[in-house]
């Protein structure tokens, strides 16, 4: 439970939703270079893909409330 907490607290720092940064993380970690996971921290994947964030197919499936 406290990895968990400690990733949303994590996300919240740069002002990044959890649920969006955990989506786009699954979604981007099978085509991400393994030396370069550094990229998938909440800050660093905020500078770098933040324009485009990876979203699942149920995406916008009554989820608004989520942003």
């Amino acid at each position: 439970m406290g990895i968990i907490q400690s990733l949303i607290t994590t996300c919240k720092l740069p002002d990044i939703t959890p649920y969006i940064y955990l989506t786009d993380v699954l979604l981007r970690v099978g085509q991400h270079s393994a030396k370069e996971v550094a990229d998938l921290t909440p800050r660093i994947l905020k500078e770098k893909f933040v324009s485009n964030p990876l979203r699942s197919d149920i995406y916008g499936w009554g989820n608004d409330a989520i942003e």
